[in-house]
């Protein structure tokens, strides 16, 4: 005889943004409730599970992509921007792009397939961008290419990923979560000068020597740093010490900073990036244009840094002088685009 199984009703859509990402599941299909996803974007946020592209008109108007030119998207995420990219194409030559994240990759691939975008013109590649030498010297070399360093809204918005102090989840912060070790485990790693030196390092953190002893003292306890609100609680406990009326502000900028250096550490995004830039001159055909779109003052001095030295090298021919921004329209539409810094270069 079957087990009979009680039926359960589909939790309510509670509004037109409910808070728990569970109870998002009209944000989370996007094809069967495009008037849901239209309203969120109105109001200026991100539809859970989605990724809207950023600097988008910016971005094209310096690739200035022509039918026939062959291109790479070294981090497809969510693929807004491939699929602008693709639409220049006009059908005619092809763009390859890469990530690491395998949960989101698939999705993106098929996203694009269901768009019109086949093999014929484009191939989604499973590979760190560090490995850019390897790839250009299969698919190469590219005349047009674009990183954007961003981590997607599908990964900060899904708990289950750990990238977020706003929502409870695992401590985990990794890209490819089959790779590596989590946030938590790192932690456990670290003693409190050298978790004090990486808050600092990859955020600049003011309150690193507070935050790093109170997390080590907890772990010296006992006490689990496994989750993302563990942490948060502990970045609280550590600026108990400022005014009541500052507190509150203080401790959510000390969380999203400690959340982002964690998150460079353990996935290396500064040797990463590294890597990446040292690559792109050999990676590019003659006249090749790169843009590279930035989130926070570390990526976008090591883009800079790189772009700067080899210009004097005479190895670009152009580069950015200064950062292109978002319009003040994207950032009022799209918070997440209010950091965003556009830097280019031409090659030789």
């Amino acid at each position: 005889m079957n087990e009979q199984h009680p039926h359960q009703r589909r939790v309510r859509y509670k509004g037109t943004h409910p808070k728990a990402y569970q109870e998002k599941y009209k944000e989370l299909n996007p094809e069967k409730y495009q008037d849901t996803i239209e309203k969120v974007i109105r109001k200026g946020s991100t539809p859970a599970g989605m990724h809207l592209p950023i600097c988008v008109p910016e971005i094209l108007d310096f690739l200035q992509i022509k039918p026939g030119q062959i291109g790479l998207d070294a981090t497809l995420g969510y693929g807004g921007h491939s699929q602008k990219m693709l639409e220049c194409l006009q059908g005619d030559g092809h763009l390859y792009a890469l990530d690491v994240d395998p949960i989101e990759i698939t999705k993106t691939q098929k996203r694009l397939q269901n768009a019109g975008y086949g093999e014929e013109i484009l191939t989604v590649l499973p590979v760190n961008f560090a490995k850019l030498d390897q790839v250009a010297a299969k698919y190469g070399p590219f005349q047009f290419l674009l990183a954007d360093l961003g981590v997607s809204s599908m990964q900060i918005d899904n708990p289950a990923r750990g990238f977020s102090y706003k929502s409870e989840g695992p401590l985990d912060l990794r890209l490819n979560p089959n790779t590596g070790v989590s946030a938590a485990r790192r932690l456990k790693e670290l003693d409190s000068e050298e978790m004090e030196w990486m808050f600092k390092e990859n955020s600049d953190e003011p309150y690193a020597k507070e935050i790093a002893r109170c997390i080590t003292s907890a772990l010296r306890k006992g006490r689990p740093v496994e989750t993302t609100t563990q942490l948060a609680d502990l970045v609280g406990q550590a600026l108990s010490f400022l005014p009541a009326k500052e507190q509150k502000e203080a401790v959510k900028k000390s969380c999203a900073r400690v959340f982002q250096a964690l998150r460079i550490d353990v996935n290396n995004e500064f040797e990463v990036l590294d890597a990446f830039l040292q690559k792109l001159p050999s990676a590019m055909a003659p006249g090749g244009r790169i843009a590279v779109l930035t989130f926070h003052s570390g990526e976008d001095r090591l883009v800079k840094k790189s772009f700067q030295e080899f210009y004097r090298a005479g190895v670009y021919s152009d580069i950015a002088k200064n950062v292109i921004r978002p319009s003040a329209g994207e950032c009022a539409a799209n918070n997440r685009a209010r950091s965003a810094k556009m830097r280019w270069a031409v090659v030789c």
